[in-house]
């Protein structure tokens, strides 16, 4: 998963990922972690997802990273805001009121860029990693987010031998091998979800679940 594969995805508007609302399992089960207004939340490859402004709404300080500068320059126009534009070493930082997305690549980002980050939320980010890079995503963000985070994870569990990914199966073994050994986990929901994903049944899928955790870092 080069770069240039997202960068292509945008640039051909391939963004079935993209949801055009705020995702109900973020709006359901966020305010269960009891955060305090003004937190400071990570959401790691955030696109140009409407769930940022969502947390914003709720008086959190977003911290979006996303590698499409096009994802990043789309998410400020369709929502009327107008960004500074700054450097913090390799990332390009667009910033409006509450809101931040650094656009650049995930794995580049240190400790004090995400200093004072308390929470958490990642939809897309896990599930668009094949298996190496999964490994290296869990290990990052446990090394960058202190003791005490908490956040929600959100997954999709599906045969990968009928489908390609990504998004890609993450089973539930495979979140407990990535982030046990750091963060406590609880499954909030799981959702069967085939009947509403024409997509994966046109390709011979024939089980689709979503699962969503609570993450809170050790």
């Amino acid at each position: 998963m080069e770069p240039k594969f997202w960068q292509e995805r945008w640039a051909r508007n391939q963004i079935g990922f993209h949801l055009p609302d705020v995702n109900p399992y973020l709006q359901r089960h966020w305010p269960q972690l009891a955060l305090a207004e003004g937190a400071r939340v990570l959401v790691p490859l955030c696109g140009k997802s409407l769930d940022v402004m969502w947390l914003a709404s709720l008086g959190h300080r977003v911290m979006g990273v996303e590698l499409s500068e096009q994802a990043v320059e789309t998410f400020f126009n369709e929502q009327g805001l107008t960004p500074r534009i700054s450097w913090q070493g390799a990332f390009k930082v667009y910033q409006a009121d509450s809101i931040e997305l650094w656009c650049g690549d995930f794995f580049a980002l240190g400790a004090e860029a995400v200093a004072g980050c308390s929470a958490l939320y990642d939809r897309a980010a896990l599930i668009a990693l094949p298996p190496l890079m999964r490994a290296q995503y869990a290990e990052h963000l446990s090394t960058l987010l202190g003791s005490g985070c908490q956040g929600l994870l959100i997954t999709l569990d599906y045969d990968q031998a009928q489908k390609a990914g990504p998004p890609f199966a993450v089973m539930d073994e495979e979140v407990e091998v990535l982030f046990g050994a750091h963060w406590g986990l609880n499954v909030l929901e799981e959702q069967d979800i085939l009947g509403e994903s024409w997509k994966f049944v046109q390709d011979g899928v024939t089980r689709l679940e979503e699962r969503v955790y609570q993450l809170t870092r050790c």
